[in-house]
Protein backbone atom coordinates (compact mmCIF):
# COMPACT_ATOMS: atom_id res chain seq x y z
CA UNK A 1 0.00 0.00 0.00
CA UNK A 2 1.02 3.74 -0.71
CA UNK A 3 -0.34 7.12 -0.37
CA UNK A 4 -1.00 8.84 -3.35
CA UNK A 5 1.28 11.68 -2.07
CA UNK A 6 4.20 8.54 -2.19
CA UNK A 7 3.33 7.67 -5.76
CA UNK A 8 5.58 9.95 -8.04
CA UNK A 9 4.35 9.43 -11.31
CA UNK A 10 0.75 7.81 -13.30
CA UNK A 11 0.95 5.80 -16.59
CA UNK A 12 -1.35 7.00 -19.01
CA UNK A 13 -2.05 3.76 -20.72
CA UNK A 14 -5.23 4.70 -23.13
CA UNK A 15 -2.34 5.78 -25.64
CA UNK A 16 -1.15 3.35 -28.03
CA UNK A 17 1.46 2.83 -30.86
CA UNK A 18 1.19 5.51 -33.68
CA UNK A 19 4.85 5.32 -35.42
CA UNK A 20 5.36 7.76 -37.73
CA UNK A 21 1.47 9.10 -37.71
CA UNK A 22 2.05 10.52 -33.74
CA UNK A 23 3.75 13.91 -36.06
CA UNK A 24 0.54 13.88 -38.42
CA UNK A 25 -1.69 14.13 -34.86
CA UNK A 26 0.42 16.29 -33.27
CA UNK A 27 0.21 18.48 -36.10
CA UNK A 28 -4.22 18.22 -35.63
CA UNK A 29 -4.12 18.65 -32.31
CA UNK A 30 -1.83 21.12 -32.50
CA UNK A 31 -3.72 23.30 -35.18
CA UNK A 32 -7.18 22.47 -32.96
CA UNK A 33 -5.93 24.01 -30.19
CA UNK A 34 -4.39 27.10 -32.09
CA UNK A 35 -7.92 27.57 -34.04
CA UNK A 36 -9.55 27.56 -30.26
CA UNK A 37 -7.30 29.74 -28.57
CA UNK A 38 -7.55 32.16 -31.51
CA UNK A 39 -11.65 32.46 -31.53
CA UNK A 40 -11.74 32.71 -27.91
CA UNK A 41 -9.22 35.67 -27.74
CA UNK A 42 -10.54 37.19 -31.03
CA UNK A 43 -14.33 37.31 -29.28
CA UNK A 44 -13.08 38.51 -25.65
CA UNK A 45 -11.15 41.13 -27.22
CA UNK A 46 -14.33 42.24 -29.37
CA UNK A 47 -16.25 42.34 -26.37
CA UNK A 48 -13.81 44.09 -23.82
CA UNK A 49 -12.85 47.03 -26.47
CA UNK A 50 -16.42 47.03 -27.73
CA UNK A 51 -18.43 49.67 -25.14
CA UNK A 52 -21.66 48.29 -26.97
CA UNK A 53 -21.27 45.07 -25.99
CA UNK A 54 -20.92 45.84 -22.15
CA UNK A 55 -23.82 44.51 -21.58
CA UNK A 56 -24.73 41.77 -18.60
CA UNK A 57 -25.34 39.13 -21.99
CA UNK A 58 -21.73 39.77 -23.54
CA UNK A 59 -20.38 39.93 -20.26
CA UNK A 60 -21.59 36.49 -19.09
CA UNK A 61 -20.16 35.43 -22.82
CA UNK A 62 -16.83 36.45 -22.25
CA UNK A 63 -16.82 34.74 -19.00
CA UNK A 64 -17.69 31.39 -20.54
CA UNK A 65 -14.67 32.36 -23.51
CA UNK A 66 -12.39 32.97 -20.82
CA UNK A 67 -13.53 29.50 -19.27
CA UNK A 68 -12.83 28.22 -22.60
CA UNK A 69 -9.81 29.11 -22.62
CA UNK A 70 -8.71 27.78 -19.21
CA UNK A 71 -10.53 24.35 -20.08
CA UNK A 72 -8.98 23.53 -23.44
CA UNK A 73 -5.00 24.71 -21.73
CA UNK A 74 -5.55 22.15 -19.02
CA UNK A 75 -5.77 19.54 -22.04
CA UNK A 76 -3.83 20.23 -24.98
CA UNK A 77 -0.44 21.26 -23.59
CA UNK A 78 -0.54 18.36 -22.10
CA UNK A 79 -2.40 16.16 -24.90
CA UNK A 80 1.03 17.59 -27.33
CA UNK A 81 3.26 16.28 -24.80
CA UNK A 82 2.23 12.84 -24.80
CA UNK A 83 1.56 12.34 -28.29
CA UNK A 84 5.10 12.85 -29.04
CA UNK A 85 6.48 10.89 -26.24
CA UNK A 86 7.01 7.63 -26.36
CA UNK A 87 6.81 6.83 -22.53
CA UNK A 88 3.17 7.89 -21.53
CA UNK A 89 4.05 8.96 -17.71
CA UNK A 90 2.97 12.36 -16.09
CA UNK A 91 4.37 13.37 -12.34
CA UNK A 92 1.64 13.22 -9.80
CA UNK A 93 1.51 16.85 -9.09
CA UNK A 94 1.03 17.53 -13.16
CA UNK A 95 -1.83 14.74 -12.53
CA UNK A 96 -3.25 16.19 -9.65
CA UNK A 97 -3.06 19.62 -11.56
CA UNK A 98 -4.72 18.43 -14.60
CA UNK A 99 -7.43 16.97 -12.53
CA UNK A 100 -8.02 20.29 -10.66
CA UNK A 101 -8.30 22.04 -14.26
CA UNK A 102 -10.82 19.24 -15.97
CA UNK A 103 -13.04 19.03 -13.04
CA UNK A 104 -13.16 23.05 -12.50
CA UNK A 105 -13.44 23.84 -16.02
CA UNK A 106 -16.67 21.50 -16.30
CA UNK A 107 -18.54 22.47 -13.21
CA UNK A 108 -17.99 26.44 -13.97
CA UNK A 109 -19.29 25.95 -17.71
CA UNK A 110 -22.65 24.49 -16.68
CA UNK A 111 -22.64 27.46 -13.99
CA UNK A 112 -22.10 29.69 -16.78
CA UNK A 113 -24.61 28.69 -18.74
CA UNK A 114 -27.03 28.48 -15.81
CA UNK A 115 -26.34 32.30 -15.19
CA UNK A 116 -26.89 32.74 -19.03
CA UNK A 117 -29.99 31.04 -19.03
CA UNK A 118 -31.08 33.01 -16.03
CA UNK A 119 -30.06 36.69 -18.10
CA UNK A 120 -32.42 35.06 -20.58
CA UNK A 121 -35.12 34.86 -18.35
CA UNK A 122 -34.97 38.44 -17.04
CA UNK A 123 -34.40 39.67 -20.60
CA UNK A 124 -37.79 37.82 -21.81
CA UNK A 125 -39.91 37.50 -19.13
CA UNK A 126 -39.35 40.90 -17.22
CA UNK A 127 -38.09 43.53 -19.79
CA UNK A 128 -39.36 46.44 -17.82
CA UNK A 129 -37.94 45.34 -14.79
CA UNK A 130 -34.24 44.04 -16.24
CA UNK A 131 -32.24 46.93 -15.39
CA UNK A 132 -32.94 47.42 -12.70
CA UNK A 133 -32.41 43.22 -11.80
CA UNK A 134 -29.53 42.69 -13.36
CA UNK A 135 -27.16 45.76 -11.85
CA UNK A 136 -23.49 45.75 -12.40
CA UNK A 137 -22.90 44.54 -8.80
CA UNK A 138 -25.26 41.44 -9.87
CA UNK A 139 -23.27 40.96 -12.73
CA UNK A 140 -20.31 40.81 -10.32
CA UNK A 141 -21.71 38.56 -7.88
CA UNK A 142 -22.61 36.31 -10.19
CA UNK A 143 -19.64 35.66 -12.42
CA UNK A 144 -17.56 35.47 -9.27
CA UNK A 145 -19.60 32.51 -7.71
CA UNK A 146 -19.25 30.96 -10.78
CA UNK A 147 -15.64 31.51 -10.61
CA UNK A 148 -15.66 30.59 -6.86
CA UNK A 149 -16.64 26.63 -7.78
CA UNK A 150 -13.01 25.57 -8.20
CA UNK A 151 -13.16 25.67 -4.28
CA UNK A 152 -15.52 22.51 -3.79
CA UNK A 153 -12.54 20.91 -6.78
CA UNK A 154 -9.62 21.40 -4.35
CA UNK A 155 -11.65 19.31 -1.27
CA UNK A 156 -12.34 16.28 -4.36
CA UNK A 157 -8.46 16.52 -5.01
CA UNK A 158 -7.52 16.60 -1.22
CA UNK A 159 -9.85 13.61 -0.55
CA UNK A 160 -8.03 11.91 -3.55
CA UNK A 161 -4.87 12.70 -2.74
CA UNK A 162 -5.07 11.43 0.56
CA UNK A 163 -6.20 7.70 -0.73
CA UNK A 164 -4.10 4.64 -0.13
CA UNK A 165 -3.01 3.20 -3.75
CA UNK A 166 -2.33 -0.08 -5.08
CA UNK A 167 -1.06 0.82 -8.54
CA UNK A 168 -0.40 3.80 -10.70
CA UNK A 169 -2.03 3.23 -14.04
CA UNK A 170 -4.47 5.21 -15.69
CA UNK A 171 -6.56 3.83 -18.47
CA UNK A 172 -6.93 7.20 -20.29
CA UNK A 173 -5.00 9.62 -21.91
CA UNK A 174 -5.19 12.79 -19.06
CA UNK A 175 -5.75 12.43 -15.50
CA UNK A 176 -8.89 12.61 -13.53
CA UNK A 177 -10.47 12.29 -10.06
CA UNK A 178 -12.19 8.69 -11.02
CA UNK A 179 -9.81 6.90 -12.77
CA UNK A 180 -7.29 7.65 -9.45
CA UNK A 181 -10.00 6.56 -7.36
CA UNK A 182 -10.24 3.20 -8.79
CA UNK A 183 -6.56 2.44 -7.97
CA UNK A 184 -7.32 2.66 -4.17
CA UNK A 185 -6.36 -0.14 -1.99
CA UNK A 186 -9.10 1.22 0.77
CA UNK A 187 -12.20 1.88 0.99
CA UNK A 188 -12.68 5.09 -1.11
CA UNK A 189 -15.89 5.25 -0.35
CA UNK A 190 -16.25 8.97 0.81
CA UNK A 191 -14.02 10.25 -2.17
CA UNK A 192 -16.62 8.68 -4.54
CA UNK A 193 -19.00 9.58 -2.79
CA UNK A 194 -18.35 13.18 -3.20
CA UNK A 195 -17.13 12.80 -6.39
CA UNK A 196 -20.66 11.59 -7.26
CA UNK A 197 -22.55 14.72 -5.79
CA UNK A 198 -20.02 17.06 -7.22
CA UNK A 199 -20.29 15.99 -10.92
CA UNK A 200 -24.01 14.87 -10.66
CA UNK A 201 -25.32 17.67 -8.46
CA UNK A 202 -23.44 20.45 -10.43
CA UNK A 203 -24.71 19.22 -14.05
CA UNK A 204 -28.15 18.04 -12.36
CA UNK A 205 -28.80 21.25 -10.47
CA UNK A 206 -27.62 23.54 -13.40
CA UNK A 207 -29.65 21.58 -16.13
CA UNK A 208 -33.11 21.92 -13.98
CA UNK A 209 -32.49 25.67 -13.00
CA UNK A 210 -31.87 26.01 -16.92
CA UNK A 211 -34.75 23.67 -17.38
CA UNK A 212 -37.22 26.13 -15.22
CA UNK A 213 -35.95 28.97 -16.83
CA UNK A 214 -36.64 28.04 -20.59
CA UNK A 215 -40.30 26.83 -19.24
CA UNK A 216 -40.90 30.61 -18.26
CA UNK A 217 -39.37 31.78 -21.28
CA UNK A 218 -41.29 29.64 -24.01
CA UNK A 219 -44.65 30.51 -21.93
CA UNK A 220 -44.03 34.23 -22.84
CA UNK A 221 -42.53 33.32 -26.17
CA UNK A 222 -45.95 31.34 -27.42
CA UNK A 223 -48.32 34.23 -25.95
CA UNK A 224 -46.37 36.89 -26.77
CA UNK A 225 -45.48 39.23 -30.43
CA UNK A 226 -43.51 38.21 -33.40
CA UNK A 227 -40.51 40.80 -32.27
CA UNK A 228 -40.73 38.70 -28.85
CA UNK A 229 -40.49 35.74 -30.59
CA UNK A 230 -37.58 36.93 -32.92
CA UNK A 231 -35.76 37.64 -30.00
CA UNK A 232 -35.71 34.72 -27.97
CA UNK A 233 -34.74 32.70 -31.21
CA UNK A 234 -32.19 34.75 -32.25
CA UNK A 235 -30.66 34.86 -28.36
CA UNK A 236 -31.61 31.68 -27.04
CA UNK A 237 -31.03 29.17 -29.82
CA UNK A 238 -26.87 29.22 -29.52
CA UNK A 239 -27.39 28.92 -25.61
CA UNK A 240 -29.51 25.49 -26.23
CA UNK A 241 -27.21 24.34 -28.79
CA UNK A 242 -24.05 25.05 -26.40
CA UNK A 243 -25.95 23.38 -23.52
CA UNK A 244 -26.99 20.36 -25.15
CA UNK A 245 -23.18 20.07 -26.91
CA UNK A 246 -21.48 20.17 -23.70
CA UNK A 247 -24.26 17.92 -21.74
CA UNK A 248 -23.49 15.22 -24.40
CA UNK A 249 -20.31 15.60 -23.47
CA UNK A 250 -20.50 15.37 -20.22
CA UNK A 251 -22.43 12.18 -20.45
CA UNK A 252 -19.97 10.39 -22.76
CA UNK A 253 -16.96 11.59 -20.21
CA UNK A 254 -19.23 10.00 -16.78
CA UNK A 255 -20.32 6.87 -19.13
CA UNK A 256 -16.73 6.16 -20.03
CA UNK A 257 -15.78 6.89 -16.04
CA UNK A 258 -18.09 5.07 -14.52
CA UNK A 259 -18.72 1.92 -16.56
CA UNK A 260 -16.56 -0.44 -18.39
CA UNK A 261 -16.12 0.11 -21.96
CA UNK A 262 -13.42 -1.97 -22.79
CA UNK A 263 -15.24 -3.65 -25.51
CA UNK A 264 -15.13 -0.50 -27.50
CA UNK A 265 -12.74 0.11 -29.89
CA UNK A 266 -10.14 2.49 -28.27
CA UNK A 267 -10.08 5.27 -30.34
CA UNK A 268 -13.82 5.80 -29.79
CA UNK A 269 -12.95 5.64 -26.24
CA UNK A 270 -10.20 8.27 -26.53
CA UNK A 271 -13.00 10.97 -28.54
CA UNK A 272 -15.55 9.97 -25.94
CA UNK A 273 -13.51 11.16 -22.98
CA UNK A 274 -12.32 14.22 -24.84
CA UNK A 275 -15.13 15.24 -26.38
CA UNK A 276 -16.37 18.01 -24.07
CA UNK A 277 -12.68 19.06 -23.85
CA UNK A 278 -12.01 19.49 -27.26
CA UNK A 279 -15.58 20.38 -29.16
CA UNK A 280 -17.35 22.44 -26.11
CA UNK A 281 -14.40 25.47 -26.38
CA UNK A 282 -14.74 25.24 -30.54
CA UNK A 283 -18.47 25.23 -30.43
CA UNK A 284 -19.05 28.25 -28.78
CA UNK A 285 -17.01 30.90 -30.24
CA UNK A 286 -18.09 29.45 -33.89
CA UNK A 287 -21.89 29.50 -32.08
CA UNK A 288 -21.84 32.58 -30.47
CA UNK A 289 -19.84 34.29 -33.49
CA UNK A 290 -22.36 33.29 -36.16
CA UNK A 291 -25.40 33.60 -34.42
CA UNK A 292 -25.05 37.36 -32.68
CA UNK A 293 -25.53 40.11 -34.85
CA UNK A 294 -23.24 42.16 -32.68
CA UNK A 295 -20.36 39.99 -32.06
CA UNK A 296 -20.66 39.35 -35.64
CA UNK A 297 -20.38 42.67 -36.89
CA UNK A 298 -17.62 43.63 -34.91
CA UNK A 299 -15.38 40.54 -35.80
CA UNK A 300 -16.13 41.46 -39.24
CA UNK A 301 -15.36 45.13 -38.72
CA UNK A 302 -11.79 44.41 -36.89
CA UNK A 303 -10.60 41.76 -39.31
CA UNK A 304 -11.82 44.23 -42.10
CA UNK A 305 -9.81 46.94 -40.26
CA UNK A 306 -6.47 44.91 -39.75
CA UNK A 307 -5.65 44.52 -43.37
CA UNK A 308 -6.24 47.98 -43.77
CA UNK A 309 -3.90 49.15 -41.17
CA UNK A 310 -0.91 47.10 -42.37
CA UNK A 311 -1.68 47.92 -45.96
CA UNK A 312 -1.87 51.64 -44.97
CA UNK A 313 2.04 51.45 -43.08
CA UNK A 314 3.14 49.59 -46.15
CA UNK A 315 5.94 52.63 -48.06
CA UNK A 316 5.69 52.37 -52.32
Amino acid sequence: MMNSSQVSYFTLAAYFQTGTLKYLYFMIVLFLYIFIVSLNVLLIVVICLNRSLHEPMYLFLCSLFVNELYGSTGLFPFLLVQILSDIHTVSASICFLQMFCVHSYGGMEYLNLAVMSYDRYLAICCPLHYNTRMTSNKIATLIGVTWLYPLLVCIAIYLTSSLQLCGNTIYKVYCDGHSIVKLACSDAHTANIYGLIASFGTMFVALIFIMFTYMKIFRVCFSGSKQTKQKAVSTCTPHLASIFNFSVGASFELIQSRFNMKSFPSMLRIFLSLYFLTCQPLFNPVMYGLNLSKIRKTCLKILMFLPHTVCSGVKV
